[in-house]
């Protein structure tokens, strides 16, 4: 059963590479784009995939239909920098590219899934952002065209975990809250604008990437439920909460300092998020998610491993 995984290379990308490889696949194919970011190769090392394609290769091969012998499509690529501004380019890389692989794949009756996010939702009444927007615009394209039962989207919550170490500004606030205690020794938290938030109570669903690699083996080739699935825990924590549970995980003193948000991010801020898991429930997926807790536990293991033990740089 042969996979094409886009996006292969970046963080969620690999980590399901290396789910797929500890199910026993390894007929898999890596598609992205490395660009002027060579620290997302590393994130393949040691993993077993049949092929590598740069995405520009890629759709050149689907669009002159040279593309044989291929069960399923995970399409994880995309502009994943939510304070990007050029629509256009987002148009390109988030929603017509989605659009040609979708149609190629339902033509050719190959299983597709996509990332969507939950920035489709902003603060409840639409995207708040470019990214969001393009999101949103193939979600309702999908929809638009009755193609929903036809796809598996993956609407992702606050992901963070191994492997997002390339992603800079975009990587996890567990990561970059990590890494500046580590080295200061304090955590800076957005100051709240919104009189029914308090500083650092902004909200969001937190989850680990293992337990959403878990989801997609399960919705891909356990269950095969077509839909769009929201993807998290369904509980939300506030940054605060995460400030305090990463300090107390990593034995130090609690110190959180408030700043003023940028400017061009204050009218485009997501105050809460929370997935609403019940369509996954009702799939039949009934596995525990890792809370916070727990998830920041793990990781906080790993980092140690990966960068201090080994001396490397963070």
């Amino acid at each position: 059963m042969s996979t094409i995984v886009t996006g292969g290379a970046g963080f969620i990308g690999s980590c399901l590479v290396k789910r797929l490889n500890e199910s026993g696949m390894d007929d898999i194919v890596v598609v992205d784009h490395l660009g002027n970011n060579p620290e997302k190769w590393k994130n393949l090392n040691g993993l077993r995939f049949k092929d590598y394609i740069e995405k520009d290769e890629f759709f050149k091969r689907i669009e002159n239909n040279r593309v044989n012998g291929i069960n399923n499509i995970v399409h994880l690529g995309a502009c994943a920098d939510t304070t990007e501004k050029n629509l256009t380019y987002l148009y390109y890389n988030n929603f017509l590219y989605s659009q040609i692989l979708a149609e190629w794949a339902i033509k050719n009756k190959v299983c597709f899934a996509y990332a969507s996010s939950a920035a489709v939702y902003g603060n409840g009444s639409g995207p708040l952002n470019g990214y969001g927007l393009s999101k949103y615009l193939f979600d309702k394209w999908l929809l638009n065209n009755k193609m929903e039962n036809s796809v598996i989207g993956f609407r992702f919550y606050n992901v963070y975990g191994p492997n997002e170490y390339h992603k800079g500004n975009m990587a996890s606030m567990i990561f970059k809250g990590w890494k500046e205690i580590k080295e200061t020794g304090m955590l800076h938290l957005f100051k709240s604008y919104r009189s029914e938030y308090r500083d650092g109570e902004q909200k969001r669903d937190f989850i680990y990437v293992t337990d959403v690699v878990d989801i997609m083996v399960y919705l891909l080739f356990e269950d095969r439920h077509k839909g769009i699935f929201d993807i998290g825990t369904g509980r939300a924590r506030s940054f605060n909460e995460l400030a305090s549970v990463l300090f107390k995980t990593m034995g130090l003193p609690e110190k959180v300092v408030y700043k003023d948000m940028p400017e061009d991010i204050k009218k485009s801020y997501q105050y809460f998020t929370q997935s609403d898991v019940k369509k996954l429930r009702d799939s039949g997926y009934k596995r525990p998610f890792l809370n916070i807790e727990e998830g920041i536990l793990q990781y906080i293991k790993h980092l140690e491993e990966k960068f201090c033990a080994e001396g490397t740089n963070l």
